[in-house]
């Protein structure tokens, strides 16, 4: 299967002149994980994510969009599905532009969700996700402000934490796009530490809930499933409320490649 049967066509995009702020808006308002940016010629000079927007930190601001760009694959209509998920997980991406050819006029959008719901585990796949979970999770609570989550977000290149209560029970997950949909994105001005974070709102005001969750004993299939169903960015692992790990698309989609040899 190519590239072109599951992209999606005339995304929109940001160019490198506009100003974070414009781009920030952007994606704000149409709730995107990452958009395309093209130059002055339309051609596609790389992708900004909403990584790169936790990263501004004045409301307004004559900072292009050029400085944020992350350099993307090639990935083109024709090329083959299972190509294209291994060159955006070796680039640490979840959407890329598609481009024409060698010109790299854009003409779609690819995202680890669209491959994943095209494509299925294979026979060497990992059975179940506790084989292919993250342990040692980094984890907030809920009355933690939303300043600290916003630092470690940026210090791990998370894009989700889950929330715990102080009795280590799962309640929910705060994402970057919950802070930047809520309007938070440069409440990272204040100390990552703590200072000021009277100013900062607490994570229960802004995380999603329920965390959805499975057992450590559950397919690939169950879990791509359930991303898919809730458009989440990962699934928490845990037993009797208590989070023994996490998955993310990222772990799902490379555990798909193996015995594929990608």
């Amino acid at each position: 299967m190519t590239v072109e049967r599951i992209m999606s066509k005339n995304p929109l995009y940001v160019k490198e002149t506009d100003f974070m702020t414009h781009a920030r808006q952007v994606m704000r308002d149409n709730f995107l994980r990452g958009v395309p940016v093209v130059d002055d010629s339309m051609k596609v000079s790389g992708i900004l994510t909403d990584g790169d927007l936790l990263k501004i930190r004045a409301t307004k601001s004559n900072v292009t969009v050029k400085g944020y760009i992350h350099v993307v694959p090639m990935i083109t209509p024709d090329m083959e599905i299972l190509k294209a998920a291994r060159l955006m997980l070796d680039a640490s991406l979840h959407r890329v532009p598609v481009v024409s050819g060698s010109d790299r006029l854009l003409v779609g959008i690819l995202s680890d969700v669209d491959i994943l719901a095209a494509i299925k585990p294979t026979k060497k796949s990992p059975k179940n996700i506790g084989d292919i979970m993250v342990k040692n999770v980094i984890t907030c609570y809920p009355d933690d402000s939303v300043s600290k989550v916003w630092h470690q977000m940026l210090d791990y290149d998370y894009t989700g934490i889950p929330v715990i209560s102080h009795n280590d029970e799962t309640i929910g997950m705060i994402t970057r796009r919950d802070i930047i949909k809520a309007g938070y994105a440069r409440i990272g001005e204040v100390d990552g530490e703590g200072s000021k974070a009277g100013e900062s709102p607490k994570v229960e005001k802004v995380m999603s809930t329920p965390m959805y969750t499975l057992p450590p004993e559950a397919s690939l299939n169950e879990a791509i499933d359930k991303i898919l169903q809730y458009d989440i960015g990962r699934i928490a692992v845990a037993s009797n409320r208590k989070l023994l790990g996490i998955v993310s698309r990222s772990e799902l989609l490379s555990a798909c490649l193996i015995g594929t040899g990608l």
